[in-house]
């Protein structure tokens, strides 16, 4: 990829001019004019709900401003659909993966778009392979492009995405929370091709909630509040704790206090657990009021040891005590049965039906409790609901509006709603806030508190180290499919946590 010889050489790509954006009484964006040029990273941050995800798709062509209007090189252009947008040079690459999973990687490279034909009228394939191959060895990806994307990584994954906005000979590329699912080896190869195609004069509108990110690989900031810009700087001129203060109107000091409580008896007792391969001889217990943690390296059998005890995957050897007494825990309802409920971490496949109602989706897994005979008491399901919605302060839609249409953050309330309608004694929590905002961390952490506080006890799996660090009494650290060492409070360090976790010698305390 060539190289832009000086900032002087980029030029206006697009803008929105004074646009605004209104669903029925609900206003998402107001007079936003945001110009992009050539060879520049630009980051939008902002609570879940700021108007992120509806600039970037007003730019890109999926919605139609209500007022003002999108500008690609200098002139006025209305889109009526993604399709227009991508005709001009936008293209989205949304935050989960959007691939064709059972087709190849060269047919999700060339989906949508015009592809080369022989002369009498058939599609080229060798061509269409050759030309992938070019995209993909540019982002520094060797596969076989015959390869179906559903065996691709997530983070390979994110790369073929890459690959067809190039091959749309995109001029801006739109990043949906790009790094929400990737180690962080595959978040520094991402960075270096966000760093390549600004080489290639290409604009990238990067949208995360990971500030240390903007300061990693973005030259300005877009910081939006309540559907308004609140600021346009170069990121060289901002710092993480003054972004915060810009999106949330409050320092981060103010966003989120631990209390610390007494913690009582045993609840959960784990003793020589096994899964098959992938986790083994995993022994630990659970106090009341206490919120334990799992640190860990993806794919250290973290997630895997909490969906064993949710019923969600087989034990094939060790005990689970609840309460003192053997627990034969072999499917969701058992657990549910025993008291335990669990966030899971994919929030949209496992956790919520989108196109169900948030109302429905709160309730969903606790019918009986509104039950009146072969009757649901609607009337008592609404009380619910609002009650739930108000409690973990869901904003954004209205309780009968499909849960699809809420932010992130929001979604993540209403799948931790829904864990806790049926009041659990035993909350499991994975990778509770992945995805969501600095402001919906901070509800979610100020749940997890009061549950704790009301002597619920929680096991909380994180991949954020200062996440654990800030919430936990206690923290197991697992690798490689055991449990290797286990930190009380006083005791954490992040060092020491991330040495255990990475296998560099520590003094291990296993609980």
């Amino acid at each position: 990829m060539p190289d832009v010889s000086s900032p002087s050489s980029r030029r206006l790509l697009c803008a929105l001019r004074n646009v605004s954006k209104h669903f029925g009484n609900i206003q998402a964006c107001q007079d936003i004019d945001l110009e992009l040029y050539s060879g520049e990273v630009v980051a939008v941050v902002g609570e879940n709900g700021a108007g992120k995800s509806t600039v970037s798709k007003c730019l890109y062509g999926l919605y139609s401003p209500s007022r003002g209007h999108v500008e690609v090189n200098g002139k006025p252009v209305a889109f009526r659909n993604a399709s227009d947008g991508e005709k001009a040079g936008i293209v989205m690459i949304p935050q989960e993966l959007d691939l064709f999973p059972e087709l190849s990687v060269v047919e999700n490279i060339w989906m949508g778009l015009e592809r080369p034909r022989y002369w009498h009228g058939a599609f080229n394939s060798s061509a269409m392979e050759r030309r992938a191959r070019q995209l993909l060895h540019q982002l520094g990806l060797i596969v076989d492009v015959t390869t179906p994307a559903k065996l691709l990584s997530a983070a390979n994954g994110k790369l073929v995405e890459v690959a067809r906005a190039l091959n749309a000979n995109a001029q801006v590329i739109i990043m949906d929370e790009p790094t929400a699912s990737l180690t962080e080896r595959e978040v520094s190869n991402l960075f270096s091709v966000v760093r390549a195609l600004k080489r290639s004069n290409v604009a990238v509108l990067y949208i995360t909630h990971r500030l240390e990110e903007v300061f990693e690989v973005c030259d300005r900031t877009v910081v939006l509040r309540d559907g308004k810009m609140i600021s346009d700087r170069p990121a060289d001129q901002e710092t993480e704790a003054g972004l915060v203060k810009k999106m949330v109107g409050r320092p981060v000091e103010q966003l989120f206090v631990r209390h610390f409580h007494e913690i009582g008896d045993v609840v959960l007792e784990v003793e020589g657990l096994h899964s098959g391969s992938t986790f083994q001889d995993v022994s630990f217990q659970l106090h009341k009021g206490e919120i334990l943690g799992i640190s860990g390296l993806i794919g250290a059998g973290r997630s895997e040891i909490v969906e064993t005890l949710f019923g969600l995957r087989d034990r094939t050897a060790g005990t689970i005590r609840l309460h003192g007494e053997v627990a034969n825990i072999s499917c969701v309802r058992e657990a549910f049965d025993h008291g335990i409920g669990m966030v899971p971490e994919e929030r949209r496949t496992l956790g919520l039906i989108l196109p169900f109602s948030v109302k429905n989706n709160v309730t969903f897994s606790s019918l009986l409790r509104f039950t009146r005979g072969i009757f649901i008491d609607t009337a008592a399901e609404d009380k619910f609901a609002e009650k739930a919605a108000r409690e973990v302060t869901i904003v954004g839609a209205g309780l009968d509006d499909p849960v699809s249409a809420l932010s992130g953050g929001n979604q993540q309330k209403v799948v931790v709603a829904k864990a806790l309608a049926r009041n659990p004694r035993i909350l499991i929590l994975d990778e509770p806030t992945r995805g969501v905002d600095i402001g919906a961390k901070s509800e979610i952490y100020r749940i997890i508190d009061g549950l704790a506080k009301q002597g619920h006890a929680v096991l909380m799996v994180s991949s954020e180290l200062n996440e654990i660090l800030a919430m936990c009494d206690r923290t197991l650290v697992m690798r490689e499919g055991r449990l290797v060492s286990s930190f009380d409070r006083k005791d954490f360090s992040p060092d020491e946590i991330g040495s255990a976790a990475a296998g560099v010698a520590v003094n291990p305390s296993v609980a």
